[in-house]
Parts: structure tokens; C-alpha cells; sequence
């Protein structure tokens, strides 16, 4: 559960809603071809397990006092223009969750792992 704290009141919300609301984010960018895990021992267990395990892949969020931290790992499909697609993303997950949720973001930081052929 995440918690801020503003001139409003308090605001709580659960990370997996917010981890989706960024996924969604991310997956109607331009260029996106999925989030990628952060790591390969998480990347075969969420596919054995088609996803039950390991929900949060490639989305992780750090909550302090004053905002929010989103570190995105990303694959991109072939010939996307990689500045273009990130400064698409860091502008509409921060939008969209500013927008939705309330809570003011301070960094999306976006880490492309893979491309899609």
C-alpha cells in the first residue's frame, strides 16, 4: 500500500492497481512492444507459471514523502526511434498517474532491455 500524504489529505492506494495503471500506460505507447522482468530468474518463473508469480514485471515503484519513482523495463519493436518512444512514455505514465491516483510524480526512469524483431 502506498501512502501520500498532501494540502488535500491522505491518499492510499495499492501498488498492484498503480503498477497496472502504469503498465497500461506504457503498453499504448508508440513503439512498445511489452515491459520486460527486471531480471531472468523472475522472467522464467512468470513464464512456467504463465504470470501468476511475478505480476509486477518490469514496473517498480518507490514511494517518499513528496512523490513517487517509477523504474520501467521495457522491449521496444524493431525501427522505433528509442529517444522518441521514451520521452512519449515518461510524459504519459507521469500524466496518466498524476491524472488518475493524485499523487504527484517526481522520476519515471525507462530501461530498455530487449527489442522485438
Amino acid at each position: 500500500m502506498i501512502t501520500i500524504e498532501n494540502h488535500i489529505g491522505k491518499i492510499s492506494v495499492s501498488e498492484n492497481y498503480l503498477t497496472e495503471i502504469v503498465r497500461h500506460a506504457v503498453c499504448d505507447c508508440f513503439g512498445v512492444a511489452d515491459v520486460c522482468n527486471t531480471n531472468t530468474f523472475r522472467s522464467a518463473v512468470s513464464s512456467l507459471t504463465r504470470g501468476k508469480l511475478f505480476r509486477r514485471k518490469g514496473v517498480i515503484i518507490h514511494a517518499d514523502d513528496d512523490g513517487i519513482t517509477i523504474n520501467l523495463h521495457i522491449k521496444v519493436s524493431y525501427g522505433t526511434n528509442i529517444k522518441a518512444a521514451v520521452n512519449s512514455i515518461v510524459h504519459k505514465v507521469s500524466f496518466t498517474v498524476e491524472e488518475t491516483v493524485g499523487i504527484h510524480v517526481k522520476n519515471v526512469n525507462v530501461f530498455v532491455d530487449d527489442m522485438n524483431a
